[in-house]
């Protein structure tokens, strides 16, 4: 119970010292004029006075409330090092029982640090002030943290908690641990496809100094780099970016005697290759309805640059002009066929047949140009199926068909159940239905000593598309040349963008439209395997996280051609699948974690804080016990720890359950004290 007095006052408070001023100046003038009764007129005055400012006794009930602390236990992956996880359970349990022991102490205990794929580092500060974000501040008696040092969310000052306790650190592990890191010093985000990166990393052991590692750096799985460095060694080293998309770069070194662990002898960089300009090499033989649709299509690619020609004599026209006399522009055979054929990315022969403008041996170039890994598309008429076919070239080593002559009847194109499963041509739009929902073609080339099953059938089930690989390089083949149908919008149309940008896509070896693939994605913490294969069935997958852990996976058809599976992500860091045959890695988290960039237990990163607020930093691994001080209650202090002893300020916060209010000059007491006041004052002027 608390008591005291208010006032309440029946006037302004203006009025309230214009009167006691008055009542000063003439209290001055009673006495220094010794009037007689000065004192008990100045009395009265003083009474009346009092009784207009209104005071009253009051009394307050009230209830003392706990001070709260909390206790935060880092849970990151670091804790799982050694013996810091059994340490920290450990003391967690000790501390919340000492300090339950303390009267008028609540306690909050809170798991913070969870490795959850998308958090870089320990964040431990974000978790106490979720911990006490209902608590006033009045209330904080201090926090705990029992973890290893490395924290990676520090205010950068005291005032940035929020409030006034001691915070104290509570730290695992031991001092004298060594590890050993690959610390990546500068990398590239990006590099053009084709050409070299560098990347420079340092090699780093904790713990010791002068030791040497093998290194060893690999790209994609391939070993590019491998060679001895010293402790402290910066190391550059260029790395080739194959193929568009993220090229995974992995360096590791060899482990360190006894070190804490070898998780983080490993870093990775992520480079996305980007495709420098495309060199497309469009020659068309004859102007035709199609020729615009292949224009167009590789035109609206601004990453594509085009070279296109057109034959615009056709072949039935032989009067002997001499080929120089009859070019607008000179048709650079020799420049563009011998000289820089390698340039080029992607050749498409667009019913093109032999008219004397390119020579045999530049026939020969080409095939040898695909079988060194250059892509060839020929989309064929009846061009193909004359006399002046480029399969009576030295094309037909390479050509997957031979032609046979030419059917003209309407029909509809399907996928064969090949084309079901390729990438290519798997889900294309309209092709769920049967029949598909596309346009008729009225020309089919047909063929004979197919080598490849076809992805697409024309007319009376014969090829329409067929894809091929020879040596390094990849043929592709449309027989037919009414894809302007669906272009037009013939029918209703159909997909020609969709298939034309994928067939292109497909020979210049994009990674995602491979026939057998193995890939690995990560949607928050759930990571799916998935098989891309033209077989009927699959083997199971193992899968290895970045601690080494491996588990095996049965895959589930999806859809045709599409093999699945799930599992935890539970690691930051880099997963690697493989079937026996295919590999495939990915990245979880940050590419190169700050939680497992040191991991050796610390106090001077948790010190400069935990000082700064009265409290302290200190380790709590004695051989192989959990040696804790002792938890001291203290009511008021500016320093929270001893020899032995760490401290909880206990705060005096309480809340009002009731008040009690007696008006001093309310009713017969007020009348009878302002009646006495007159009466005095009346006595002593009688006398």
């Amino acid at each position: 119970m608390q008591y005291g007095i208010a006032f309440t006052p029946l006037v302004p408070t203006l009025v309230l010292w214009v009167a006691l001023a008055a009542i000063a100046v003439i209290a001055v003038l009673l006495l220094v004029g010794r009037a007689r009764g000065a004192a008990v007129r100045v009395a009265a005055l003083a009474l009346i006075l009092l009784a207009l400012a209104n005071p009253s006794f009051t009394s307050e009930e009230r209830e003392p409330l706990s001070s709260v602390a909390a206790v935060v236990v880092d849970k990151s992956p670091s804790q799982n090092f050694g013996d810091r996880s059994r340490e920290t359970d450990q003391a967690r349990e000790e501390l919340v029982n000492r300090l339950k022991q303390i009267k008028g102490l609540e306690v909050r205990v809170v798991d913070a640090g969870q490795a959850d794929g998308e958090t870089d580092g320990t964040k431990l500060f974000g978790a106490l002030s979720s911990a006490l974000s209902d608590v006033p501040t009045d209330r904080v008696a201090g926090a705990f943290l029992i973890t290893d040092g490395r924290v990676h969310d520090i205010p950068p000052n005291v005032a940035a908690l929020g409030f006034t306790a001691p915070v104290h650190a509570l730290v695992t592990g031991r001092a004298d641990e060594r590890d050993r890191r690959i610390a990546i010093t500068a990398a590239p985000r990006f590099g053009i496809v084709g050409q070299k990166q560098t990347i420079t990393y340092r090699l780093e052991d904790q713990g010791v100094s002068g030791e040497r590692a093998r290194v060893v750096v690999r790209r994609d799985g391939d070993v590019l780099n491998e060679r001895t460095v010293l402790s402290g060694q910066t190391v550059s080293v260029d790395v080739d970016i194959k193929h568009a998309g993220p090229n995974i770069v992995e360096i590791e070194a060899s482990p360190l005697e006894n070190e804490l662990t070898p998780v983080n002898n490993r870093a990775v960089v992520v480079i996305d290759g980007v495709r420098d300009k495309l060199r497309v090499l469009l020659v068309s033989g004859e102007p035709h309805s199609g020729e615009r649709t292949w224009r167009n299509l590789l035109k609206s690619d601004a990453s594509v640059d085009l070279v296109h020609f057109t034959i615009l004599r056709p072949p039935e026209k032989q009067d002997g002009t001499p080929i120089n006399e009859l070019s607008l522009i000179a048709f650079p055979t020799r420049e563009l066929f011998q000289q820089k054929i390698n340039e080029f990315q992607l050749i498409i022969f667009d019913r093109y047949a032999r008219q004397g403008v390119l020579p045999i041996a530049y026939f020969d170039n080409i095939a040898r140009y695909i079988r060194g890994g250059g892509a060839m598309l020929v989309s064929a008429g009846p061009d193909y199926a004359s006399n002046t076919s480029i399969w009576r070239t030295p094309l037909d080593s390479v050509l997957p068909a031979e032609p046979a002559g030419v059917t003209e009847k309407p029909y509809l194109a399907h996928l064969s159940e090949i084309g079901k499963r390729h990438p290519v041509t798997r889900g294309l739009e309209g092709s769920a239905t049967e029949p598909p929902h596309w346009s008729r073609f009225f020309r089919t080339v047909d063929t004979r000593n197919v080598t490849v099953p076809p992805l697409m059938t024309g007319a009376d089930g014969k090829p329409l598309l067929l894809l091929s690989r020879y040596g390094e390089g990849r043929v592709a083949m449309l027989l037919s040349d009414h894809i302007w149908l669906w272009a037009r919008g013939y029918e209703g149309g159909g997909p020609h963008l969709d298939l034309l940008r994928r067939i292109s896509h497909w020979l210049m070896k994009e990674p995602e439209l491979d026939e057998e693939a193995l890939r690995l994605q990560v949607k928050g913490k759930e990571l799916t395997v998935q098989r891309q294969t033209m077989a009927d069935t699959v083997t199971p997958v193992t899968v290895t996280s970045p601690s080494g852990a491996t588990r095996e996976l049965t895959l589930s058809a999806g859809e045709p051609g599409l093999w699945t599976a799930t599992t935890d992500a539970n690691e930051l860091g880099l997963w690697q699948a493989t079937d026996g045959k295919l590999k495939a890695l990915i990245n979880v988290g940050p590419t190169n974690p700050k939680e497992f960039s040191e991991v050796t237990s610390t106090v001077d990163t948790l010190k400069p804080l935990s000082q700064a607020t009265g409290g302290d930093a200190r380790r709590i691994v004695s051989g192989s016990s959990i040696d804790l001080p002792r938890i001291v209650p203290v009511h008021s202090s500016s320093v929270y720890r001893g020899d032995g002893w760490l401290g909880v300020r206990m705060r005096d916060a309480s809340v009002v359950r009731g008040v009690g209010v007696l008006p001093m000059f309310a009713g017969l007491i007020g009348l009878l004290l302002l009646l006495g006041a007159f009466a005095a004052t009346w006595l002593r002027e009688g006398r």
